[in-house]
């Protein structure tokens, strides 16, 4: 049995994923920016040109560079942010070579995501929001799709992951600014400087979707949030309603699923 591990930001994610791995000990777990077989956020999706020119670029990181570099056919999946350097611009460099927040074709993205769902046979999966977040946010910030556009999307990824064994377990947040708040203050250094608030706050304020829809600041990103969390609320509970758990974010329903 595969466990996709879904909610919003502060919806408890993490901790869920821990419970699972606590009690399935034989799965492996695949958080964000881990090398997944089914999706690719925090990765790259280089060309071998490209790839090439980045160790050219960083020879100092050549060998942190390779040991977190995957080959998939024609291109490199690089885990770099999980290369610890303070070598200015790198990260930021390699961001360009993301496949989410528009930077690929609409139909590229597309059938890049499907086909790594389709491919995946693997058993014993616990893997930590690769169903919804990246996607969502991507077709609703980046691509500006509305909700009939991106549920047909989903209908794809349901043929896609056709007769194979899995669970989404959906936690959703009945106070979505209260934990949004929780993750912000957790989120700080040690002096209470907000680290992670800011930057989700810069990302949603100059996405494509808010500078067309005249939307920035704290209170149109928690209605963003209110709004990502009824879609895919609805994509569990009609689409994938035979395969889909909801449960409410730290609450005792987590508990009694365990039971």
């Amino acid at each position: 049995m595969n466990y996709f591990v879904e909610g919003l930001q502060g919806s408890g994610k993490s901790t869920l994923v821990k419970r699972l791995a606590d009690r399935y000990k034989d799965h492996t777990v695949f958080h964000e920016g881990d090398y997944c077989p089914v999706e690719l956020a925090w990765c790259t999706w280089m060309d071998e040109d490209s790839y090439k020119k980045a160790l050219e670029k960083y020879p100092s990181i050549q060998k942190e560079i390779e040991d977190k570099t995957v080959t998939e056919g024609t291109h490199k999946v690089m885990r770099y942010t999980q290369i610890l350097t303070d070598i200015p611009g790198f990260h930021k460099d390699m961001e360009q070579y993301e496949i989410y927040n528009g930077r690929i074709p609409l139909n590229e993205f597309e059938e890049l995501v499907l086909k790594r769902f389709s491919d995946y046979n693997g058993t014993n999966g616990i893997f930590e929001c690769s169903v919804f977040q990246n996607i969502v946010e991507d077709m609703i910030l980046f691509r500006c799709m509305s909700d009939e556009e991106i549920t047909a999307f989903y209908a794809k990824v349901k043929e896609a992951l056709s007769g194979k064994d899995y669970r989404i377990l959906y936690l959703e947040s009945e106070d979505i600014r209260k934990n949004i708040d929780h993750i912000r203050k957790e989120r700080s250094d040690d002096n209470g400087n907000e680290l992670w608030f800011p930057m989700m706050l810069e990302y949603f304020n100059s996405c494509p979707y808010s500078v067309e829809n005249k939307k920035a600041g704290e209170d149109d990103l928690i209605e963003h949030f209110c709004h990502r969390q009824s879609l895919e609320l609805k994509l569990c509970n009609e689409l994938f309603k035979d395969k889909a758990v909801v449960l409410k974010s730290k609450s005792e329903e987590i508990e009694n699923y365990f039971r």
